[in-house]
């Protein structure tokens, strides 16, 4: 049976989180919320960092909407580039999307079992 709960009675998981903090997160998902940036991540978590040129093969799209994703990703600093020579390489950041990633993995590796 369900009941009224007040506002203020619920005890959510977010409610002492400043609000900066969870708009933050919320841009964070929304960017990783696109299936090529998941990509990307799973790619740079299992090489540690790769040149444009490499993510671009391994995505099969071309550069220049590669570097649209990079970019984007670098903006809100879930990835970090590096320029060497004539390449830009590119790495993971900040490693909450791993745990993302991970959960993710975890929850197809149930499915599969479940079913």
């Amino acid at each position: 049976m369900l009941t009224h709960m007040k506002a203020k009675e619920l005890n959510c998981a977010l409610q002492n989180v400043p609000t900066e903090t969870v708009s933050q997160a919320a841009e964070m998902l929304r960017t990783l919320a696109h299936p090529m940036r998941l990509k990307i991540v799973d790619a740079l978590n299992t090489a540690g960092e790769l040149p444009v040129s490499s993510i671009t093969d391994y995505l099969e799209i071309t550069q220049s909407a590669t570097s649209q994703h990079l970019n984007h990703m670098r903006r809100i600093g879930l990835i970090r580039s590096e320029r060497r020579g004539k390449e830009v390489w590119y790495s993971i950041a900040d490693p909450r999307p791993i745990m993302l990633l991970n959960c993710i993995c975890n929850c197809c590796r149930h499915e599969a079992v479940d079913s």
